[in-house]
């Protein structure tokens, strides 16, 4: 069985990005689930990834600069589907796309309807990243291309370029949970030829038209030779997982590096989705 540590913030700051600072610093050490509260946010890391020395000298840096406070909790597999579905309401994206879960009622009005059994695993389109690759993959012709989503979660983005006309489609996360997850909901969504496995960007073999990576900075910046040396000609290249005004430069100067060409980016509440091409 699973287990997930849990660590509830309570951010004393009327400033909003205090809160994206501190989930940018924990996402870097493995955090991969956060959920916004009233008063700051939650973080969810798996207990065997869960370093309390490596968490304190990440924060020990923000003492003094911003007020803030934390508890831990010991969260077990068992209670993580209550969990979300007392949080997971249903939501649209750009009147095209609804998501909602598999208790939540069809609405069948929407062109594309998408239903995640989220579990542990990031990605139910309610996170801005989440959203703001939605909203590219729903804009842009996916009909025909082959697609990687790498660091899946739960397949929502692969699940999506399906749907929108993509026949040859593998979605790829380091963590096992999520690979569970996303092989489910590819099952509740009548997706049943996508590739789905666990590993890292160093399994990946072959090429493809679209790469979809919603991650971290840094990772991406780690794999970007990768995502670019997969890429064939004048493919297209869609990431996230970072903010607008301190990230944004740095990827669009790591893609440059590897002659991809940065085209236009989504921004919400700073967090950014950028397209590129080879």
């Amino acid at each position: 069985m699973k287990s997930y540590k849990e660590l509830v913030f309570t951010i004393i700051s009327s400033e909003d990005f205090v809160r994206d600072i501190l989930i940018d610093e924990l996402s870097a050490i493995g955090f991969d689930t956060f959920e916004e509260t009233d008063l700051g946010f939650k973080a969810y890391i798996p207990s065997s990834d869960f370093n309390e020395e490596t968490l304190t000298s990440v924060l020990s840096v923000y003492d003094g600069v911003y007020t803030f406070e934390y508890h831990i909790n010991l969260i077990p597999d068992k209670n993580w589907n209550e969990v979300w579905e007392s949080n997971f309401d249903p939501i649209t994206i750009a009147d095209k796309l609804h998501i909602r879960a598999t208790f939540h009622p069809q609405k069948p009005e929407f062109p594309i309807e998408i239903i995640i059994d989220p579990k542990m695993s990031f990605g139910t389109g309610h996170h801005e990243t989440t959203y703001l690759m939605a909203e590219y993959i729903l804009q842009n012709d996916f009909k025909n291309k082959s697609v990687l989503d790498m660091g899946c979660g739960t397949a929502i983005l692969a699940i999506l370029a399906s749907k929108m006309g993509a026949t040859d489609v593998t979605a790829v996360d380091i963590d096992e949970v999520c690979v569970m997850s996303s092989q489910e909901n590819a099952v509740l969504n009548n997706v049943r030829d996508m590739i789905i496995y666990n590993g890292d960007i160093d399994r990946v073999k072959g090429t493809f038209d679209v790469i979809l990576a919603n991650i971290n900075r840094n990772i991406l910046l780690a794999h970007i030779s990768s995502y670019a040396s997969m890429l064939v000609p004048d493919g297209e290249l869609y990431l996230s997982g970072f903010y607008e005004d301190k990230d944004l430069e740095t990827i669009q100067s790591g893609a440059a590096k590897f002659g991809l060409k940065y085209i236009s980016h989504y921004q919400k509440n700073n967090w950014v989705a950028a397209k590129f091409v080879k």
